[in-house]
């Protein structure tokens, strides 16, 4: 549906160009571009969770390039330290004093790659600019590129050597976002995309589709969407409820539902509308609250997971009528 006085007419155009322009190279993910371009459109950063080969670089380095944004790339390891990701003061024997030596975040899309390999000092290194948007090194304060984002990957089979993130930091993610395999079509005509050398060819003419300060006007013209208090009553109803749930020991805090508003707020601008709707909430619930709430021992080893609990709630908590 699209709304056609809306004033938003022109973003809902651009980003639905955007989104065409990174499916013509991220093949068969469709709902992962989606859900990536919502996390953007909302400021917040994303935790993508998938087998190596999917596809996760090639999906932050081509959102990087059509929005014309900086990228820099991470590989978490067990050495890396803290002062790999945010840089360090370094002393210039030339003009005896310290410069600042400024890490691969000072970006504005970062990849951190495989991010519970290293340790929790070194995760924690990302905290401050995932909060706040700036680096504090030796008590100087610097701000990051603006928009700024972390896209973070961890694999969820191999666990020996890793380091799971504390349920803070993880909080700090606005979605967790699974990437599964495509489906047979899709990877069919991947296949053949590469057979062909169509999608070498898409990749060597990417080409920004939008201005990355144009992006930062988007962002601003999400927080304008409109969220009925309705609808705000129906977010706060499951996000209690995540707490009242006997199958989970841990619910979403305060930070889940000021998560779920935003992400609406996103999705319905991505779908050229300016207010949102109760199915808005469900499109987004699962990837910005599954990683918000800790199961009971009894029901995970039952082999029930997150998503399984967070759909028994959708269905529970009864939607506004529009």
């Amino acid at each position: 549906m699209n709304d056609v006085n809306s004033p938003l007419e022109p973003v809902f155009q651009q980003l639905s160009e955007l989104r065409t322009g990174i499916q013509s190279v991220y093949l068969g993910q469709d709902q992962v571009v989606e859900q990536a371009l919502i996390a953007l459109l909302a400021s917040g950063h994303v935790l993508l969770e998938g087998v190596p080969g999917l596809g996760k670089t090639m999906l932050v380095k081509t959102l990087a390039t059509l929005i014309d944004a900086g990228f820099s790339r991470i590989q978490f390891t067990p050495d890396l330290m803290p002062a790999d990701v945010t840089g360090h003061m370094l002393y210039d024997h030339q003009t005896g004093s310290f410069k600042v030596n400024r890490g691969p975040v000072f970006t504005n899309l970062l990849l951190a790659d495989e991010i519970n390999r290293s340790p929790a000092k070194t995760q924690a290194a990302l905290l401050e600019v995932m909060e706040e948007h700036q680096v504090t090194l030796d008590g100087t304060t610097m701000p990051v590129g603006n928009p700024f984002m972390v896209l973070a990957t961890q694999n969820p089979i191999e666990q020996e050597g890793t380091y799971a993130l504390p349920e803070a930091q993880l909080d700090r993610f606005l979605m967790k976002i699974n990437i599964n395999y495509p489906a047979e079509e899709s990877e069919l005509n991947l296949l053949n995309s590469v057979v062909s050398g169509q999608l070498s060819q898409y990749q060597d003419m990417l080409k920004p589709i939008l201005e990355k300060n144009v992006m930062v006007e988007f962002q601003a013209a999400c927080e304008k969407v409109i969220v009925d208090e309705s609808i705000q009553q129906y977010i706060l109803s499951i996000v209690r409820q995540t707490r009242e749930h006997d199958a989970i020991s841990n619910g979403a805090g305060p930070r889940g539902g000021i998560a779920l508003v935003k992400c609406c707020q996103a999705y319905a601008l991505l779908n050229n509308r300016d207010y949102v709707l109760p199915e808005d909430v469900k499109a987004v619930l699962l990837p910005v609250l599954r990683h918000r709430i800790i199961l009971s021992p009894e029901y995970e080893l039952s082999g029930v997971n997150n998503d399984d609990i967070l759909n028994e709630i959708i269905k529970k908590v009864a939607a506004p009528r529009e």
